[in-house]
C-alpha cells in the first residue's frame, strides 16, 4: 500500500460523516460488551481486553458518554445480546485474500449476508486457512506526529518496551509487535503523550496484490458493503493499492 494511498485513507475515516460514525460506534458498543463478559469485569484496570477497546474507543472520538454506557450495559444486563466472533477467510473481486472478523449474536444471518456480498461481488468465501497463511497477526500502533515530537526517542522506546518494528513516514509513525505485547506497548505509548490514530491487533498480508484503478474501485465497493453489514467488525485484505 503506498503512502499516499495509505494516509488518504486514514484522514478520509478521521473526516467520516455521521453516518459512518454511528456504525463504527456500534461496532466498538459490541467489542466492549464482548470484552466486559468475557474478561468478567467492568473495571479497565482489571480487564486488559476492556482497557485496550476503550483506547480504540477514544482514538475514534467515541464520547465518553457512550462508552461508559455500552460499559454500564454489558456489565448490568446479563440477558443482553451474547456476541460469538466468526472469522471467515474468502477472496474477493480481483483475486484479492480477504479475511473477515465477525463478531454476532445470529451466526447463521452473518454467514448468509457475508456470503452473499462476496458473491455478487465476484469473489467466494473459502474454507478456514485458504487465505489465512497469507497474514501474520500483529499488534499495530498508528502515531500522528505532532509539535516537538521526536522521531529517535519514540524508537528506542517502542522497542524497548515490546515493538518489533518501526515505520516512520513524513506524517506518521507506524508501529508493529507480537499481538501478546500490544497491550503493554499500548499503554506505554498513550502514558507518554503520544497522538495515537489506531491501535489493535490486526491481520497483516504477508504477500501483496497489486490492481490497477479499476480493480480499486472495484474492491473498495465491496470493501464498502462488508464494513456496512452489521456483523461485520474488521476487514482485512492483502491488496496493494
Amino acid at each position: 500500500m503506498s503512502g499516499h494511498s495509505k494516509w488518504a485513507n486514514i484522514k478520509r475515516k478521521k473526516e467520516a460523516t455521521d453516518s459512518k460514525k454511528a456504525n463504527i460506534f456500534s461496532k466498538i458498543g459490541k467489542e466492549i460488551a464482548v470484552a466486559v463478559k468475557m474478561g468478567g469485569s467492568a473495571d479497565p484496570n482489571v480487564n486488559r481486553k476492556l482497557k485496550d477497546v476503550i483506547a480504540k474507543a477514544k482514538s475514534q472520538n467515541m464520547p465518553n458518554d457512550n462508552i461508559n454506557r455500552c460499559i454500564q450495559k454489558a456489565a448490568g444486563d446479563s440477558n443482553s445480546d451474547n456476541y460469538e466472533e466468526i472469522v471467515y477467510e474468502g477472496f474477493g473481486p480481483c483475486g484479492v485474500s480477504v479475511i473477515v472478523e465477525a463478531m454476532t449474536d445470529n451466526k447463521n444471518r452473518a454467514a448468509a449476508d457475508i456470503r452473499c456480498i462476496f458473491t455478487k461481488s465476484g469473489g467466494s468465501l473459502g474454507q478456514t486457512g485458504s487465505v489465512g497463511y497469507m497474514f501474520n497477526k500483529k499488534g499495530y500502533i498508528l502515531i500522528e506526529k505532532g509539535d516537538n515530537f521526536d522521531e529517535d526517542t519514540l524508537m528506542m522506546d517502542a522497542l524497548e518496551n515490546g515493538a518489533e518494528d518501526i515505520v516512520p513516514d513524513e506524517e506518521y509513525v507506524e508501529i508493529f509487535s507480537e499481538p501478546e505485547n500490544f497491550s503493554d506497548l499500548r499503554e506505554f505509548i498513550e502514558n507518554q503523550g503520544y497522538i495515537i490514530v489506531e491501535a489493535d491487533v490486526r491481520q497483516i498480508a504477508t504477500i501483496k496484490k497489486e490492481l490497477n484503478d479499476e480493480e480499486e474501485e472495484k474492491l473498495q465497493r465491496f470493501l464498502d458493503k462488508l464494513d456496512d453489514c452489521d456483523d461485520v467488525q474488521n476487514v482485512w485484505h492483502n491488496a496493494d493499492i
